[in-house]
C-alpha cells in the first residue's frame, strides 16, 4: 500500500518522524514538488535511538532547501500479516 502525503518545509520533520513512529511503513520517500527523489529512507522495527537522529538530521536539511514536498509512504501490507483460513490445513 502506498501513502502519498503533500506538506510545506517547516512541517517536514514532524511528518516524518511521525510515520516513523507509527512503526507500519516499510520505506519513506521524500520528493520535491516536481516528483525528484531526495532521500529514500528505509524504515524497520530498529530504526529507533541512535540510528534516528541522524535522519532527522537529513530530513531537516532537506526542508531548507524546498517549500514543498511530497512524502510517499510504502506500508507493509496487512495481509502478509494475517493468516488465510483457506491455507491453514486441520492435519
Amino acid at each position: 500500500m502506498v501513502n502519498e502525503f503533500k506538506v510545506k518545509g517547516k512541517e517536514l520533520i514532524s511528518k516524518v518522524e511521525e510515520l516513523i513512529k507509527e512503526g507500519n511503513a516499510n520505506r519513506i520517500i521524500i520528493k520535491d514538488e516536481k516528483g525528484k527523489t531526495y532521500i529514500e529512507i528505509p524504515v524497520t522495527v530498529g530504526v529507533l535511538g541512535a540510528l534516528f537522529a541522524p535522519i532527522l538530521t537529513a530530513v531537516g536539511a532537506l526542508a531548507g532547501m524546498a517549500a514543498n514536498f511530497t512524502i510517499e509512504v510504502i506500508r507493509k501490507d496487512q495481509s502478509e500479516n494475517s493468516i488465510n483460513p483457506e491455507t491453514v490445513s486441520n492435519n
